[in-house]
């Protein structure tokens, strides 16, 4: 099968796709009645990190077996690892949110995460300062610039949207230290699942040589992401251990909410084949980016927070809020705009350039 043709326009839509999946992921949550957050939370991750790269990789990989006979030890290895650590930047972004809300948890995080996650990997190979010098660079660099002003933009945004509509004094376990240093982790382990895929492009590459074209990179996803469905696993059954909630998954405790056992695992299940879905058109259009194929994570860490906001304008979360924070955000909504269509710009030329 002949190699990808780069299609950046046509890489970034699939990035949007991708996008638009994560930004909704969530939503299934709110009909969960009577579960821990652990119950649902390793129901979930059963699905995103562990059976759905499976039947992803088993359905669009040709010779499967074969290419995981025939894949680098090392890049298994290195891959499962990384998507490990991966792991442990959500749980640590999940206790974020208990200590410092989730506006100000996903812009650190997230933020950080796409700075990071997007250049470190080229510079790590050597190739960032030769990347950066081709034509169309400069739009790159400026997209990843005003992207990461966007994301805090956007989190600023979702603070005073906090601080609107709820009392104040009610501030919980609220804890800026310990929110801050757990947000700076999640995200500097988040960037490490960019790694994680970078790890497992000689097990792509195999994938190639037998015929996966577009869908290569699904077969990365069965080790990065197992990586993370362990230690988030661990983390969910030490919780479960500890409260004694593992019962839940076959039957809902008594008292409460009125709340359907059956209802509760489609739930769980429809946020994994949406997370999951990130990943699926985040490899369809990481392969079709051409000379600036590492903007790939910048791209869909920005359309995340932008269609993020815009599903919670639909859902009319916003409505209730001051004005000034309704302008924060709408400002934030346009300067992440921008950053994709710089973005998007900046990768064309580098295309038009190769050619």
């Amino acid at each position: 099968m002949p190699p990808v043709a780069p299609s950046p326009l046509l890489g970034v839509t699939m990035h949007a796709v991708g996008a638009c999946f994560a930004a909704t992921c969530y939503t299934p949550q709110k009909r969960v009645r009577n579960w821990s957050w652990q119950t649902y939370w390793l129901t979930q991750a059963s699905f995103c990190w562990f059976l759905l790269p499976i039947l992803g990789a088993a359905l669009t990989v040709p010779d499967l077996a074969a290419v995981l006979r025939e894949a680098p030890t090392n890049a298994m290895q290195n891959s499962f690892l990384l998507g490990a650590a991966y792991g442990i930047g959500g749980t640590a972004f999940g206790i974020s949110i208990r200590f410092i809300g989730f506006s100000l948890t996903y812009a650190i995080a997230v933020g950080l995460s796409s700075v990071l996650g997007t250049l470190i990997p080229p510079l790590v190979r050597g190739t960032l300062g030769a990347t950066l010098s081709k034509p169309g660079a400069s739009w790159v660099v400026a997209g990843i610039l005003v992207g990461t002003l966007g994301i805090a933009l956007a989190g600023g945004a979702g603070r005073l949207k906090e601080r609107d509509l709820r009392d104040q004094s009610a501030a919980g376990d609220f804890s800026l230290l310990k929110g801050l240093l757990l947000s700076l982790l999640a995200g500097v382990l988040s960037a490490v699942y960019g790694f994680a895929l970078e790890a497992g492009e000689p097990i792509a590459d195999v994938a190639s040589a037998h015929g996966a074209g577009i869908w290569r990179g699904n077969v990365v996803y069965i080790f990065s992401n197992t990586g993370a469905f362990v230690t988030t696993a661990l983390y969910c059954l030490w919780l479960h251990a500890r409260h004694r909630t593992l019962g839940e998954l076959l039957e809902l405790p008594a008292g409460g909410e009125r709340a359907s056992l059956p209802v509760n695992w489609a739930m769980a299940a429809v946020t994994g084949v949406f997370w999951y879905g990130q990943f699926f058109f985040y490899n369809l259009g990481h392969v079709r980016m051409g000379a600036y194929k590492f903007t790939s994570w910048a791209i869909h860490m920005i359309m995340l927070v932008l269609f993020s906001n815009v599903v919670g304008i639909l859902l009319r979360e916003w409505r209730t809020c001051r004005r000034v924070t309704l302008r924060t955000l709408g400002l934030a909504l346009l300067v992440l705009t921008g950053a994709v269509l710089l973005l998007t710009y900046g990768n064309h030329l580098g295309e038009l350039a190769s050619k």
